[in-house]
C-alpha cells in the first residue's frame, strides 16, 4: 500500500502500519538540512515567537495555511479549542514556554483561533455544537485571561484573536476595536498596502511583532489564491478511528481521522468520553471498519536522561488513564481497542513507541 494513501477502510492492523510511517516521513522532512536551514533563516528575518491556540480539527494547519516553516509555529491543540489557563498544567506549560522564549530575549505573538465554514454551519466546530458566536466569544475569554497571566499592555506578549474560515482556509484577523481583517477578501493587489492595514487594525500591537506577523498574512493570501484554483471536497465525512492523547501530534494534520485530546484540562475524563463516543458513532454508521480503534498517547521532551524518563512516565499514565475512561463508561468498545504509547524527540520531531 503506498504511503501516501490513507488506507480509511483497511483493517486496524494496516492503518497504524500507515499511521507511523506518517509520523517517520515527517520527522525525516522535519530534520533535513534544507528545512533546518529553512528555519534559522527565517527566525534570523522574524524572531518573534509564534504561539497559536486551537481546535484538534486537523483542516487547522497554520503553517501550511500561512507557507509557514514547519517547527516556526508552537501549537497547542484540544477539543474544542476549549483552554482555560486556570487549568494548573496549562498555565504551568505556557509559563514554560514564555520563560525560554523571555530569556532568549523575544517578543511572543499568542494566535487564539476559532473556525468556522462560511458554506455550512455544521462544517464548523463541532466542540462549540457548530455554534461560531460561542466558539469566537470563547477565544475573547482566552484572550482575556493571557492580558491576566502576562500584562495588558502587551509589550512583551500580544494575545491576537483570529477566526479561520475552513472553506478557503482563511485568517479572520480581529482588531482592537472589533474590525476585522479577513484575508479571503484581499488580492494579491493589496498586499504592498497590507502592513499600513495592520497598522490600523493593531495599533497596541509593537511594531516588530507586527512585522513577523505580516509573512504570515501574506503567506496566508497566497495559499488561498493556490486552493481557488483547486477542486476541494468539502463535505468531508468523519471517520475518526484514533483517540490521541497528549501532546506533538503535528505531524498528524489530517482531517477527521484523529481525536486529540491535550493534556490540560483537570477532567480529562470528560473529553475522553466524548471521543469514545464519537468513535463508537462511527463505527455504527459504517464509517470506519468495526476492527478496532487506536488509543495513542505522544509526550515531547527535550533533553535524554530525567527528562525523558519523566516523558516516559507520563506517556504511560496518559494512555492507561484514557484506556480505563474507555473500558468503565464504554464496555462494548474497550475490546476493540489498541493501546500504543510514544514520546517524541522535540529537536527531531521523531516518534518514538514505548
Amino acid at each position: 500500500m503506498p504511503s501516501s494513501h490513507v488506507p480509511l477502510q483497511s483493517p486496524i492492523a494496516e492503518r497504524m502500519d500507515w499511521l507511523f510511517d506518517l509520523a517517520k516521513r515527517h520527522a525525516l522532512e522535519y530534520a533535513s538540512p534544507e528545512a533546518w536551514l529553512a528555519r534559522q533563516r527565517y527566525l534570523a528575518n522574524h524572531p518573534t515567537a509564534i504561539l497559536v491556540m486551537k481546535c484538534m480539527d486537523g483542516r487547522i494547519n497554520i503553517p501550511v495555511a500561512t507557507r509557514t516553516p514547519k517547527g516556526i509555529i508552537l501549537p497547542f491543540r484540544n477539543l474544542g479549542g476549549i483552554f482555560k489557563l486556570g487549568w494548573p498544567h496549562l498555565g504551568e506549560t505556557l509559563t514554560g514556554a514564555m520563560d525560554k522564549i523571555v530569556r532568549s530575549g523575544r517578543q511572543a505573538l499568542f494566535v487564539i483561533t476559532y473556525h468556522y465554514s462560511k458554506g455550512d454551519e455544521r462544517r464548523g466546530c463541532a466542540g462549540f455544537h457548530f455554534r461560531t458566536e460561542d466558539a469566537r466569544a470563547h477565544t475573547f475569554d482566552i484572550r482575556h485571561e493571557l492580558s491576566h497571566l502576562f500584562g495588558t499592555s502587551h509589550g512583551t506578549v500580544y494575545p491576537l484573536v483570529c477566526g479561520f474560515e475552513t472553506d478557503e482556509e482563511a485568517l479572520v484577523v480581529h482588531g482592537q476595536e472589533g474590525q476585522t481583517l479577513n484575508m479571503a477578501e484581499l488580492s494579491e493587489a493589496d498586499l504592498p498596502g497590507l502592513a499600513a492595514r495592520l497598522q490600523t487594525l493593531l495599533p497596541d500591537m509593537p511594531a516588530r511583532m507586527r512585522a513577523d506577523l505580516l509573512p504570515l498574512l501574506e503567506g496566508n493570501l497566497r495559499h488561498i489564491a493556490a486552493l481557488r484554483q483547486t477542486e476541494r471536497a468539502l463535505d468531508i465525512e468523519h471517520r475518526e478511528w484514533m483517540l490521541c492523547i497528549g501532546r506533538g501530534f503535528d505531524w498528524l494534520h489530517l482531517p477527521n481521522l484523529a481525536l486529540i485530546i491535550g493534556p490540560y484540562s483537570p477532567d480529562l475524563a470528560d473529553p475522553i468520553r466524548k471521543a469514545a463516543g464519537i468513535i463508537r458513532a462511527n463505527m455504527r454508521a459504517g464509517r470506519i471498519p468495526d476492527d478496532g480503534f487506536l488509543v495513542l498517547s505522544s509526550v515531547p521532551y527535550e533533553d535524554i536522561g530525567v527528562d525523558r524518563a519523566r516523558a516516559v512516565l507520563k506517556s504511560d499514565f496518559l494512555a492507561d488513564f484514557a484506556a480505563n475512561v474507555v473500558r468503565q463508561e464504554f464496555p462494548d468498545l474497550a475490546p476493540l481497542m489498541t493501546v500504543r504509547k510514544t514520546v517524541l524527540n522535540w529537536d527531531s520531531r521523531s516518534v518514538e513507541p514505548l
